[in-house]
């Protein structure tokens, strides 16, 4: 199989993933509903949605049309960086249990979650996303899409971290 077919591949698996945890977040977001939870920020989602789902429409495409190449030298140590970017989101997603999900949803009364990767980090999820932005294209050289997604992503953390720091303003440290 040709290096452009792999990469096709990782791509899939990775949207895959994405599915699997849109599954768990809706999951999440119905208990949290139930539980009087709350959400904040529904105006950026759809930016955020558009955005991933347009890194793994537009990796590919930059692959296949642009004639990127697979540099070794590059692909491997990217792919490493994307498979412990995926093990940090489902670290993230497995420390905050019930209360993950991919909207910002705050169930009252609820106490922060200061495990796992949030005994270091306030947004570790946000860290493994960002630098699997970059560095998931960048497995097949396709870097106007890494250096595009980084730049958008930048944007929507933006007002996505406003939302979500204001929102866990009310949750009991």
């Amino acid at each position: 199989m040709t290096s452009t077919i792999w990469f096709l591949i990782l791509i899939w698996a990775v949207a895959f993933e994405r599915l699997a945890e849109l599954i768990v977040s809706n999951s999440n977001a119905r208990w949290s509903f139930a539980r009087g939870g709350v959400e904040s920020g529904r105006g950026h989602y759809p930016a955020m949605v558009a955005l991933h789902a347009g890194l793994l429409i537009a990796a590919p495409l930059e692959v296949a049309f642009g004639h990127r190449p697979f540099l070794a030298w590059l692909g491997w140590p990217m792919l490493a960086v994307v498979a412990g970017c995926q093990a940090l989101r489902w670290w993230c997603i497995a420390s905050l249990g019930r209360h993950w999900n991919s909207r910002v949803i705050v169930v009252p009364r609820d106490r922060l979650v200061s495990s796992g990767p949030y005994r270091w980090l306030r947004h570790p999820n946000y860290v493994a996303v960002a630098v699997e932005g970059l560095a998931l294209p960048l497995v097949h050289t396709a870097w106007i899409t890494a250096l595009a997604f980084t730049v958008l992503n930048a944007l929507v953390l933006r007002a996505r971290l406003a939302v979500e720091n204001r929102a866990l303003a009310s949750v009991v440290a």
